[in-house]
């Protein structure tokens, strides 16, 4: 899949620098020549050596090496690959981008380069958090700056947060989903996933039998055609698909606040099975038996994600789908629900217990516009979601 490409891997210092040397191996595995540059950080934890023995090739150190400089080294370096890949990308370094310094090897590449750049961001939860580190971002974001990550975890400090160096598996799809000549490149796309799980009490909750299959296969469909995909997803069975923005939430009010946190986005695939109703008032103790009978629960109505965003005047994606989970006259409920909705389209299922399709591996699905209602046959979860995928291209393409 890489074959030909050129990669510059730009080596940070934290602890997670030891992931590069896997990162290094599986870009090999992929067919590109890795080409390394190591900070004097990154030096206090991965040794030139063993960097150099994975690569098979030189490390790069210095910004004042006589023998690379006569020929203008940093510049050829900076601009000789077909990628720069930052890995682990620190605080210090993304600051350094974000202001245009050049005092070291790896910020003048940095700074003197027309390639496009990957970053993979990982650092301390309190940095990462911190504003100005957000700001930093948010500058390289308009830049162009690309990024995976960071993931949420526990720190090697022993804090818990986002910070983490995403998995080598991810940031090696990142980078082929770069080089993917795919329909969707450059779109952003978000898709919820999952169920939502509104709380009763400390240990209690209401929930629905959606196991999130079917949105995680389309995140990943999305991306391996080329998107930038924003995965909202509530506590699913399946873990999300690689390469994607992952933000993960437990009740229906979280997922709309990461909604549109989110935005804007070119298109927004809206397949998370949404509570309707949440307790009022959820107890913050276990509620107990008593003799005075059952507890009374009173509930509220759930925000409506898919109505808010297709309402928008502004800053509405360009394409708003939603789903529709039916037991009963599938087409009737769910062509009213895309009137009601405001949305473009409605993906409609027939969810009763005896066809399997709730928490199962296949799907039957309507598709729903203006045009009419395009029946699907049954397949795979995963073949929905291609056949959906190439649907959303085709969409954009003519819309953009």
């Amino acid at each position: 899949m890489l074959a030909g490409k050129r990669i510059l891997l730009i080596i940070g210092g934290g602890i997670a620098a030891y992931k590069s040397l896997e990162l290094i191996r599986r870009l090999q595995d992929q067919g590109a020549e890795v080409v390394p540059v190591l900070t004097r950080a990154g030096e206090e934890f991965v040794t030139p050596l063993s960097v150099s023995a994975l690569a098979g090739s030189a490390v790069h150190r210095d910004l004042f090496d006589l023998t690379a400089e006569a020929e203008m080294g940093h510049i050829q370096l900076s601009r000789s690959a077909d990628l720069i890949v930052v890995a682990p990308a620190t605080a210090d370094l993304m600051a350094k981008m974000a202001a245009g310094l050049a005092g070291d090897l790896a910020s003048t590449l940095l700074l003197a380069t027309d390639t496009p750049v990957l970053l993979a961001p990982a650092m301390n939860v309190r940095m990462w958090q911190h504003a100005a580190t957000q700001r930093n971002i948010a500058m390289l974001a308009a830049d162009g700056v690309r990024f995976v990550g960071p993931e949420e975890g526990d720190m090697a400090c022993g804090e818990h947060g986002p910070g983490r160096l995403s998995e080598v598996p991810d940031i090696v799809e990142a980078v082929l989903r770069f080089f993917r000549a795919g329909p969707l490149q450059g779109r952003r796309i978000l898709v919820t996933s999952g169920p939502t799980h509104e709380p009763i009490d400390p240990v209690r909750y209401i929930a629905n039998r959606s196991s999130g299959a079917q949105g995680t296969a389309i995140a990943g469909a999305l991306a391996a055609l080329g998107a930038e995909v924003v995965f909202v997803t509530g506590p699913a069975d399946v873990p999300p698909p690689s390469g994607v923005e992952v933000i993960a939430v437990q009740t229906a009010q979280q997922m709309l606040e990461a909604v549109e946190a989110a935005l804007p986005v070119d298109a927004g695939i809206f397949a998370a099975a949404v509570a309707d109703w949440r307790v009022a008032s959820a107890s913050d103790r276990k509620l107990k038996k008593s003799r005075d009978g059952m507890p009374v629960l009173e509930f509220a109505e759930n925000p409506d994600i898919l109505k808010t965003v297709a309402g928008m005047a502004q800053g509405r994606p360009a394409l708003v789908v939603g789903f529709a989970a039916e037991t009963d006259d599938v087409v009737a409920h769910a062509t009213a629900k895309r009137l009601r909705k405001g949305c473009d389209w409605i993906v409609a299922n027939d969810v009763s217990p005896e066809t399997g399709i709730m928490g199962g591996t296949e799907n039957a699905v309507v598709l729903i516009s203006e045009t009419g209602a395009d029946v699907w046959p049954r397949m795979g979860k995963s073949e929905v979601a291609a056949r959906l995928a190439e649907r959303v291209a085709q969409a954009l393409g003519a819309g953009g």
